[in-house]
């Protein structure tokens, strides 16, 4: 985008040169090539002649038309469920082996029970080996009943059964999981359709890959096709894929992606939001999804003891392990840090793995100290930090890089506060 700097209107030159290599990234995210087409020339027919606005570069102009057609072509606002009239809602949950159809089942279910309904999963895939069991140590984990027959049956009738089973218990919502398959095959899709036609599903979301790209446009178009999905749950959009699979999938199918799978845990499972997902493609962060992921971590009551416990500068080891063990809780650091502002230019840079074990060497040194060692750190000697090194397993040069680190922060608080008392006196800010 250096390239379109002190132009005061794009001409159709300087807009090519740019979308140009918006072309080659989006085709290097493994983002279909009709798609690709399709979205810069509307990208271009809004670009060519435009006056480009004070407030504005025209390297400024052109990333915000990128970034609202993107969204648009995912659709713009976040897709929720469809639930039917009935008192039971049916979710059809289908896709190909090895997608992480089973797993997004559950997780799902988890999401669902966090809302306030109380889901059934219902074992339906009795040809793979051991998925009925994968299912029922899943449900087990998060505590969710699962409904199953066994693998003799066959999965239309167990899926009757299992819907006619929610019903008697009061459940108000049915998830399905289905057979996949390695590739798609009449065979599948014939019962597919049998049980859509028999179980007369709310929802038929297919589950996705993000790592397959332009795969992810056959794969969604021929399920579509059969069964006529109502939308996609997109798995491993943690990984390195950069969300090729979720925009051709939403221009081949017209189904909106309504969760994603961002993590191996069972709650690393969200609702997608495509200006978020966006902004996380174009290097813009995702604040807003890093600011629920820290609702969801930390305890208001915590977080408002720990507030005035820094007011009166009480701070302690303790504390400094508490914020860690949240900071965790919230996810890979990895995860964290894509999702703040300008933070991919820094990948290749820092090594977030040693940032991890660094954390988890902090948490083994402060669990080896006593009480009063963690309230009064100034006690700490130096055969203190011997047996506390020998405890934790780390070296007195572990236990010293902490202490000093705690120390500092220690200040930075210290001076925090001083901070805000001064501008509230109405003062100027402090010699820091």
């Amino acid at each position: 985008m250096r390239r379109l700097r002190g132009r005061g209107k794009l001409t159709e030159a300087d807009v090519n040169a740019a979308l140009r290599e918006v072309r080659m990234a989006l085709l290097e995210a493994d983002v279909s090539l009709p798609v690709v087409k399709e979205f810069t020339n509307r990208v271009k027919e809004r670009a060519v002649g435009i006056e480009v606005l004070k407030s504005l570069s025209p390297a400024q102009h052109v990333i915000k038309m990128v970034k609202e057609e993107l969204i648009n072509m995912l659709g713009g606002e976040p897709a929720h469920l469809q639930r039917g009239g009935g008192d039971t809602s049916v979710l059809l949950i289908v896709g190909l082996q090895g997608s992480g159809k089973t797993t997004s089942a559950a997780k799902l279910a988890l999401h669902l029970r966090k809302k306030g309904q109380t889901p059934l999963l219902v074992a339906c895939d009795t040809r793979r080996p051991a998925a009925i069991k994968q299912l029922q140590v899943l449900g087990k984990s998060i505590n969710i009943p699962v409904f199953t027959q066994g693998d003799r049956p066959s999965p239309v009738d167990v899926a009757q059964a299992g819907v006619g089973h929610a019903r008697h218990q009061g459940q108000d919502t049915v998830i399905i999981d289905t057979a996949g398959r390695l590739q798609i095959d009449d065979d599948l899709m014939q019962e597919l359709e049998e049980m859509k036609s028999m179980v007369k599903p709310d929802e038929i979301l297919l589950v996705a890959d993000a790592m397959t790209g332009q795969e992810a446009v056959n794969i969604a178009g021929e399920f579509h096709r059969r069964l006529g999905i109502s939308g996609v749950i997109l798995t491993k959009l943690d990984s390195d894929a950069r969300g090729g699979a979720a925009l051709s999938v939403r221009s081949a199918t017209g189904a909106p992606v309504k969760f994603a799978g961002v993590g191996e845990k069972m709650d690393a499972f969200e609702i997608f939001h495509p200006d978020r997902l966006v902004s996380r493609i174009l290097g813009m962060g995702d604040v807003l999804t890093l600011i629920e992921k820290a609702e969801q971590s930390f305890a208001e009551e915590e977080a408002k003891d720990l507030e005035r416990r820094l007011r009166k500068q009480e701070f302690t080891l303790d504390d400094f392990l508490s914020q860690m063990k949240q900071i965790r809780k919230m996810g890979p650091l990895e995860n964290l840090m894509g999702m703040l502002p300008g933070m991919d230019r820094m990948k290749g840079q820092v090594d977030l793995s040693q940032s991890e074990d660094e954390m988890k060497r902090a948490e083994a040194i402060i669990n080896s100290m006593t009480v009063v060692e963690r309230r009064q750190p100034v006690v700490i000697d130096a055969s203190r930090k011997r047996r506390i090194a020998r405890g934790s397993g780390t070296r007195v040069q572990d236990v010293n890089r902490l202490l000093k680190s705690f120390e500092q922060m220690r200040h930075m608080l210290k001076n925090v506060g001083k901070l805000e008392r001064e501008l509230k006196r109405g003062g100027r800010f402090p010699q820091l």
